[in-house]
């Protein structure tokens, strides 16, 4: 079997690479990075430990992915995942996200390659999951018990990262249709683990750990600044197992869409998540307050994972305070790490 990933010496990416490494043995693995996204260098160097070949080629310009060779499935994990750049370099997030994935369907076209994409939880629709927060109250102290499944709106705005998301989900749908060709979409929650260098709009977990463990600046922003924004969490081996569970599973469970996270069981809220990190590091930061809610802000995402349950039997093993630890003892192992937080 030959495998590619694409943005595969992202995080996401290069912890699936190399997590197939260890459980698929005769497996070729191979990765497809320009390299030009923080720690993409760190990654490469971590897949060449293990013999997967990177090519640094960009996935906008179909003339040079075509030409690389013929894979058996391609998982699609390249993207420009941070809300903000939505606004800040629409061109690029809209060639990266959309653009890119076109030309890997018709190189997918092209040699008869099964796909599972990487879609977000971002489709859906920031209105109409603000008025879901509203009704549910989240700010109050309570029990939280809502889950938000693939049937949830996406007809709405949703910032352009979520419109690249979504029209890809649908592209891949347009394109593979009355083909023999088969597909898996997944739109996952917040992603966490070692080897993230995170950012406030896009993984904001180790950032948090990070910040406290080199005692840097943060800041609580939006929503009156005071951390009560409330996500569940999902972390990196758990996406892995799932990944590798739908490859074994490829030729009977295929072209259906899933919603993956944490779910009820590994939720957190930023304010929360600063007296875990305060635990860990021993170190408490003076937390700037912004009050300022960003256009493109949710308060609240919990995802349902009953369906990717019920078709896989599977299920997140690993907790938040699990996750929290990993990044811990990652950032005390490699303190060099504090330039790219």
């Amino acid at each position: 079997m030959k495998i590619l990933i694409t943005g595969g010496c992202g995080f996401v990416g290069s912890n699936i690479a190399i997590y197939l490494r260890k459980k698929i043995k005769k497996a070729k693995i191979s990765s497809l990075d320009n390299l030009i996204r923080k720690g993409s260098l760190i990654n490469r160097n971590r897949l060449k430990k293990y013999n997967i070949k990177n090519f640094n080629i960009n996935i906008e310009k179909f003339e040079k992915v075509k030409l690389i060779p013929k894979f058996d499935i391609i998982i699609d994990c390249c993207a420009e995942p941070a809300i903000e750049a939505s606004r800040k370099d629409p061109d690029r997030v809209f060639k990266t996200n959309l653009v890119g994935t076109f030309n890997i369907l018709k190189k997918c076209i092209k040699d008869n390659t099964r796909i599972i994409f990487l879609s977000s939880s971002r489709v859906y629709s920031i209105e109409k999951l603000r008025r879901f927060t509203k009704s549910l109250n989240v700010f109050k102290p309570q029990k939280i018990s809502k889950v938000i499944n693939e049937s949830f709106e996406t007809s709405s705005a949703s910032s352009l990262y979520g419109f690249t998301k979504l029209a890809s989900e649908k592209l891949i749908k347009e394109m593979f249709f009355k083909t023999n060709l088969k597909y898996i979409i997944n739109r996952f929650g917040v992603i966490a683990g070692p080897w993230q260098f995170g950012k406030q709009d896009q993984g904001f977990v180790p950032l948090w750990v990070a910040k406290h463990f080199f005692k840097k600046k943060l800041s609580y922003i939006g929503f009156g600044g005071h951390g009560n924004q409330v996500r569940d969490i999902i972390h990196i081996d758990d996406v892995c197992e799932i990944i590798y569970k739908q490859i074994k599973n490829f030729n009977r469970i295929n072209n259906d869409t899933f919603n993956i996270g944490g779910g009820l069981r590994n939720y957190i809220s930023l304010k929360s998540l600063t007296s875990k990190c305060e635990e860990l590091t021993k170190n408490k930061l003076k937390i700037k307050k912004v009050s300022k809610t960003s256009d493109f802000d949710i308060p609240y995402f919990i995802t349902d994972n009953k369906k990717i349950h019920r078709t896989y039997k599977w299920k997140p093993t690993i907790t938040v305070n699990k996750t929290l630890n990993d990044i811990y003892d990652w950032l005390k192992k490699n303190k060099i790490l504090r330039k790219y937080f």
